[in-house]
């Protein structure tokens, strides 16, 4: 998918990032699907992350995640990479910092591109590039009582 307007008679979004932030509060789904609306897009992709019970086989009691400074700014790095990369319409992250529980939002990503394969690949590429290059860590403490950094 090289070039963000490969498709004739398809104009591109004057900022398709619409949401990027890093939040202390409850994350909203909805919020992040509403950011991403748009009458040219005929396809959109959510991802949504959670905090799960357990890792690598073992339990998890508590969960924790903290950011660098520079985190937002990486995020919109990441998120201007992928909509030159792909014919996005509407983006949005946001991801969650301090301490969560079992079952809450921790990320919440969505892309809106005019066709679903294109918002399925790039909305991959957001969740996967935000994980690998956003400056967040998760600090997770086990039901055994040990604790691990991921990401640090």
């Amino acid at each position: 998918m090289a070039g963000t307007h490969d498709h004739p008679g398809e104009a591109a979004a004057a900022d398709p990032i619409r949401l990027l932030a890093i939040r202390e509060t409850p994350l909203s789904v909805d919020e992040v699907f509403a950011a991403v609306g748009d009458d040219s897009a005929g396809g959109t992709a959510l991802f949504v992350g959670t905090v799960r019970d357990h890792d690598s086989g073992a339990g998890v009691s508590a969960l924790g995640y903290s950011s660098h400074p520079s985190a937002e700014a990486e995020l919109r790095r990441v998120a201007e990479k992928i909509a030159a990369d792909f014919p996005v319409r509407a983006m949005a992250a946001v991801h969650r910092v301090g301490d969560l529980s079992v079952g809450d939002l921790a990320v919440v990503v969505a892309v809106s591109c005019p066709h679903r394969a294109e918002a399925f690949a790039a909305c991959r590429r957001l969740i996967d590039d935000l994980k690998r290059e956003v400056p967040i860590w998760k600090h997770q403490t086990f039901t055994d009582g040990t604790e691990e950094w991921v990401g640090a």
